[in-house]
């Protein structure tokens, strides 16, 4: 069978399961291109025609039921003979494997498990579909531990002849019902038995009920008591005990009326106030009924009188006389005979209108005290209480449960259904929806982008980039919302940022700024000016930053860098001094004044520029007419030079360059 198209669409991959009525296959659906898993029922079913018709009508019941914990049924065909039912596919075990691998399961998990799969049972309930082969074979487990039921009303096709064909049973013994057992009409309380078998082995690990043969497993689920599940785990609550004995009553009228019943008390059992409750017993249920028990409706016939009419003895001559006519009429004791018959058939009547009237009367008074349930589906509960209570009816609004369609605070489900007559007083259960499944926001904060989109991969996940100084690239910095937050899978968009590291840009050159400026610069570049130190700058004039480190313009830096600046003082200035000697021979003449000898005196104008750091100016100017040394004094900086001019008769006659290290 493996490569073979069925209707050349589903392709056959891999066999994966099978049973006494199917082989299962995961197949690939060709047109809508997913994995499925096809159903293919076993060849000695296909020449049962009274199977054939009710296994389709059943699948296709089946199908049009549409649960988060039923599998969904996309398709039932025949293809050259071979019948099929295609399914959706869940990658995960059977409960049945799961039990084998873990052998008993903690409680609160079996209570999680039960929970869904009672779900499940209540949806089909409601939709008139009865399971009818609840086992741990039949429920699959998907991530996250989602339940999966499958094989709803499946086993309902089988026929007499079918299972004489097989050999065996249809479904499993050990999970059938007292009254499935006997051959009896399998209903919504079968399913629950089953559940509570189901339930009784997960907190266990083992079967209420074993033996040699189907018979025998069969007559102990008709006969004899099961070993209670604390005797087998202590560490069972007795609350869950409850659960289990409760649904596994042999009496079906003493189990759960309803999944939605089940389901209300699975809400509760691990409360702390419950763990410790009494142990359940039959005898609570019958004094439940006996309190609840519904009026019978009367009916026109409870009143009725009967009359019964005997035959009068006549005699042969009264006899011929009625037949021939009296023409003087009736005898005295006739006349009396017709008194006594009309005083009776009066009192006929009286008793007669005095039934109808005390019929009338206690029909009315039943019928003012008795109430119609109306519909308070999808109200919101706060409405559905107040038409309630208008009715006179109790309510009791406690079990909650979420929903992914029923909006939170509305009605989800209400027991008794609407249109249900029930007297005055009576109280009405109203399942509250808690919205959508909320979960709590998990903590993706310092993981790789990566590994973040593994742990939110149901959630719809946008990012952003921004610069962080000490979470590394790639890796989360915020997210929205906060872990903790109450969140819907599949429905919360979830905001990340994600690091690019630290900050680069080139170093801004700061030299030539005041202090001020470079506050202000630093800011708008997130740097901090560290420290400040002044000196001496020949090229800043006083207040301009002239050194800057350990960073240099254009050099790479982060966010958050430290810089330290020097503010220039001016240039340092030093003052020094020169002896300039002007020297004149003693004797002069006309023509070389103080050159050479002669016998008259000569004066020289002698002329001194100086010029430096302050500026060019004339230090000294006059006559001479003898030797002369003066004291020049000039300024000088780094780097620059002062120069000394003499200058005799206003020509050069000398110069001098003071540099500030000589």
């Amino acid at each position: 069978m493996i490569g073979k198209k069925l209707v050349g669409r589903y392709e056959l991959m891999e066999r994966v399961g099978g049973g006494g009525m199917a082989v299962v296959y995961k197949a690939r659906d060709r047109l809508l291109n997913r994995i499925v898993a096809v159903k293919i029922l076993r060849e000695q079913f296909s020449g049962d025609h009274d199977f054939v018709d009710r296994f389709r009508r059943e699948a296709q019941a089946a199908a049009s039921l549409s649960h988060p914990n039923i599998v969904n049924i996309y398709d039932v065909g025949i293809d050259e003979g071979i019948h099929f039912i295609v399914m959706e596919y869940i990658d995960g075990l059977t409960l049945k494997e799961y039990i084998a691998q873990k052998g008993r399961l903690p409680v609160e998990e079996a209570i999680h498990i039960t929970r869904q799969i009672a779900e499940a049972l209540e949806h089909a309930h409601q939709n008139n579909i009865i399971h009818r082969d609840i086992k741990p074979h039949n429920i699959l487990i998907g991530p996250h531990k989602h339940i999966k039921v499958t094989d709803f009303g499946i086993a309902r096709a089988a026929t007499s002849s079918t299972i004489t064909h097989t050999g065996s049973v249809i479904g499993s013994v050990h999970y059938f019902s007292p009254e499935q057992a006997r051959g009896g009409v399998a209903g919504q309380k079968s399913d629950i038995y089953s559940l509570g078998i189901v339930l009784y082995e997960m907190v266990t690990g083992e079967l209420p009920f074993s033996g040699d043969s189907p018979i025998s497993v069969a007559l102990k689920h008709l006969q004899e008591p099961f070993t209670e599940p604390r005797q087998l785990n202590p560490n069972i609550p007795q609350s869950v005990e409850n659960i289990i004995l409760r649904c596994l009553a042999k009496n079906p009228s003493q189990r759960y009326d309803s999944a939605d019943g089940l389901i209300q008390d699975l809400n509760t059992c691990l409360s702390p106030e419950r763990l410790n409750e009494p142990k359940w017993t039959t005898e609570q249920i019958d004094d439940e009924d006996e309190a609840t028990k519904v009026v019978p409706a009367i009916k026109d016939d409870l009143f009725e009188t009967k009359v019964i009419e005997k035959p009068l003895q006549d005699t042969g001559a009264e006899h011929n006389k009625e037949q021939n006519g009296d023409a003087e009429g009736s005898t005295p004791k006739q006349k009396k005979k017709r008194r006594i018959w009309l005083k009776l058939a009066v009192m006929t009547l009286i008793i007669l209108l005095l039934s109808f009237g005390t019929y009338q009367g206690v029909k009315m008074y039943i019928a003012s005290q008795e109430v119609e349930v109306p519909d308070v589906y999808n109200l919101p509960v706060e409405e559905a209480t107040e038409q309630l209570e208008a009715l006179k009816l109790v309510v009791d609004a406690s079990a909650e449960r979420y929903h992914d369609e029923v909006e939170e605070g509305h009605v989800l489900r209400q027991n008794p259904v609407p249109g249900t007559v029930v007297k005055k007083g009576s109280t009405v259960r109203l399942t509250v929806s808690k919205g959508k499944l909320k979960i709590e926001m998990p903590s993706v904060v310092h993981l790789t982008e990566q590994q973040a989109r593994n742990v939110l991969r149901n959630f719809t996940v946008y990012t952003m980039e921004e610069h962080h100084d000490e979470i590394p690239e790639g890796h989360v910095i915020s997210q929205d919302p906060e872990a903790g937050e109450l969140v819907v899978e599949g429905e919360t968009e979830v905001r990340l940022v994600i690091s690019k590291g630290k900050r680069t840009f080139k170093m801004p050159n700061l030299k030539g700024m005041t202090l001020d400026e470079a506050k202000a610069v630093a800011a708008e570049y997130q740097l901090v000016i560290n420290e400040v130190r002044q000196g001496y700058s020949a090229d800043f004039a006083e207040g301009q930053i002239y050194q800057q480190y350990p960073y240099d313009p254009g050099m790479e830096v982060t966010d958050g860098s430290k810089i330290d600046v020097w503010i220039s003082q001016g240039p340092e200035i030093r003052q020094k001094s020169r002896q300039i000697t002007v020297a004149l021979d003693d004797d002069g003449n006309d023509d070389h004044p103080g050159r050479g000898k002669g016998k008259k005196k000569q004066r020289v104008k002698v002329e001194i520029l100086v010029r430096d750091y302050q500026g060019e100016r004339k230090a000294f100017a006059e006559h001479i007419s003898k030797t002369k040394t003066y004291t020049v004094d000039v300024v000088v900086i780094p780097r620059q030079s002062a120069l000394i001019q003499v200058f005799l008769d206003g020509e050069l006659h000398h110069e001098e360059q003071v540099g500030f290290n000589d």
